[in-house]
């Protein structure tokens, strides 16, 4: 398996504060990739880095070309880090994502329009495309913002926290296309409190201001590293089972049952 990304000895952080220590890790082509740690751990930052939206103080990171050409990064953010009150529609929010390569002066194609109506019915919105988003719950903004990301032409597809908080129709809905993405050969990353979902996903980093473990779920999520990641007054041990005394982790009803990969 070809890597689709490539981290050596990277700092990353804002200012004067380093977010991410000298960490060097890779992501996997065609894998769904889990970040995963505390809060403030850095995970967030590093999506930021991988979309080419921060530049590191230190190291190198490369998002590898793919067939002679750049490998497309579509970047789906959590919707408490967008302006909700934008007096736009669904529709028009989902539109923005086919501006990142044609500009925001020119005309959609039939293309383009198909790209957007694809995604808003992936998504199960077709019926809010024309309320504003203030009119919407956060389990359908999070939607209407995945579709945003799924009309983007991409290759890697970014998602910071996309399952936390939502109800449960939203968080299956997000979920499912997660693994259609993926399913289609789109390597996916995504941010996550939820050491299940993490334990499902195809590949780990977990983070705590640095790069803790990268690799297979169950080599990455052991007592030892999770210890190491979250310090022992967050992680409780029962027997075989592993506990996160964290808001993040605690469980939401009816939460939905994330899908073995």
């Amino acid at each position: 398996m070809r890597d689709a990304v490539v981290a050596a000895d990277i700092e990353l952080g804002y200012g004067t504060h380093l977010a991410v220590t000298a960490s060097s890790f890779a992501i996997p082509e065609g894998a769904i990739t889990a970040l995963i740690g505390p809060n403030g751990s850095g995970k967030s930052t590093l999506l930021n880095a991988i979309a080419g939206l921060i530049t590191p103080s230190g190291g190198t990171i490369e998002v590898a070309p793919i067939d002679d050409r750049p490998r497309r990064v579509a970047y789906v953010l959590q919707t408490t880090k967008v302006n909700e009150a934008l007096p736009v529609t669904v529709s028009e929010v989902v539109t923005m994502g086919r501006y990142a390569d044609k500009g925001s002066f020119n005309r959609l194609t039939d293309h383009d329009r198909a790209a957007v109506a694809t995604a808003i019915d992936r998504m199960s919105i077709a019926d809010l495309a024309n309320r504003h988003l203030t009119e919407l719950s956060g389990g359908q903004r999070q939607r209407v913002f995945v579709a945003q990301g799924l009309a983007q032409e991409h290759d890697i597809l970014l998602l910071d926290e996309p399952l936390s908080g939502l109800d449960l129709p939203s968080a299956q809905a997000i979920d499912d296309v997660i693994h259609d993405e993926n399913a289609g050969g789109c390597t996916v990353v995504l941010t996550t409190h939820d050491l299940a979902e993490a334990r499902v996903a195809d590949h780990v980093v977990l983070l705590s201001g640095r790069v803790v473990a990268t690799g297979p779920p169950e080599q990455v999520l052991t007592a030892a590293n999770l210890a190491e990641a979250y310090g022992a007054n967050l992680l409780h041990i029962d027997g075989e089972s592993v506990f996160i005394d964290d808001p993040h982790h605690h469980p939401a009803a009816s939460r939905h049952e994330h899908r073995e990969r």
